[in-house]
C-alpha cells in the first residue's frame, strides 16, 4: 500500500476515534465517516451536508457480527444478507439501544452498510460502526472521485474512483422484504431476493 495512503488511513482511524470526520472510499460513492454511535460525531456529518436532522443517516460495519450488535437480525435475515453483503446494498434493519436516535431521526430502523472496499473495512475494524452518508452537500451529486467531493473533513482519503459509481441499492427488511431504491447491483440484488422468497411462502418481495 502506498505510503501516503497508509499515512491517511491511520490519520483518518485517529480522527474518528477523537469524534472527527472522515472522507473515505467505497465501492459505491465516497462517503462521510464519524462515529455513528457518538451523538455529537453524527451532529458534525449533519451539519457538514447541511442535511435536515429528519432525515436518517446509515452506518457501516465491517463484519456480520457487528451487525448483529447494532441491529436485531433474525437467523432467515441473516442468510439473506449474507448473500447480499459485503457489496454495495443497504438494509434496513430495527435498531438496538446502542444506535442514538439522532441517526435515524428518531426512527427504530437503521439502515446499515457492508461496503466492500478494503479502505473502508479496515477504517470500520478499528473504530466500530461509522456513518455511511454520500461525502456532499445535501442536493448536490454523489462524489465517485475524491476531486468531486464539496465538503470539508478532518481526514479526506482518496481511494481512486469508485467502483460502481453510483449509491447503494436499499433494502428494507425491518418491514416484510422491499427494495426502496434501485442502485448499484440491482439485478443481482432483486435476484437473491426472488431466489430467497420463492417457495417459501414468503410474498412480501415488492419494489418501489
Amino acid at each position: 500500500m502506498h505510503r501516503n495512503l497508509e499515512r491517511a488511513i491511520r490519520n483518518a482511524i485517529a480522527a474518528i476515534k477523537a469524534g472527527g470526520t472522515v472522507v473515505y472510499p467505497t465501492e459505491t460513492v465516497y462517503g462521510l465517516g464519524a462515529s455513528a454511535l457518538s451523538e455529537d460525531a453524527v451532529l458534525k456529518v449533519y451539519r457538514l451536508k447541511r442535511r435536515s436532522l429528519a432525515k436518517p443517516i446509515s452506518l457501516a460495519v465491517s463484519s456480520f457480527e457487528m451487525l448483529r450488535e447494532v441491529a436485531y437480525v433474525a437467523q432467515s435475515q441473516l442468510e439473506i444478507i449474507t448473500r447480499l453483503l459485503p457489496g454495495p446494498v443497504t438494509i434496513l434493519l430495527r435498531k438496538k439501544d446502542m444506535v442514538p436516535e439522532i441517526l435515524t431521526a428518531q426512527s427504530e430502523v437503521v439502515g446499515i452498510r457492508y461496503p466492500a472496499n478494503p479502505i473502508a473495512t479496515r477504517i470500520i475494524n478499528e473504530t466500530g460502526p461509522i456513518t455511511a452518508t454520500s461525502a456532499n452537500l445535501t442536493g448536490d451529486k454523489p462524489p465517485v472521485r475524491i476531486e468531486e467531493v464539496n465538503i470539508k473533513a478532518d481526514v479526506i482519503i482518496n481511494g481512486g474512483r469508485c467502483k460502481y459509481g453510483v449509491p447503494s441499492t436499499v433494502v428494507d427488511m425491518a418491514r416484510g422484504m422491499k427494495i426502496l431504491r434501485r442502485g448499484a447491483s440491482y439485478d443481482r440484488v432483486l435476484h437473491i431476493l426472488q431466489s430467497e422468497t420463492a417457495g417459501e411462502g414468503v410474498h412480501g418481495l415488492s419494489v418501489s
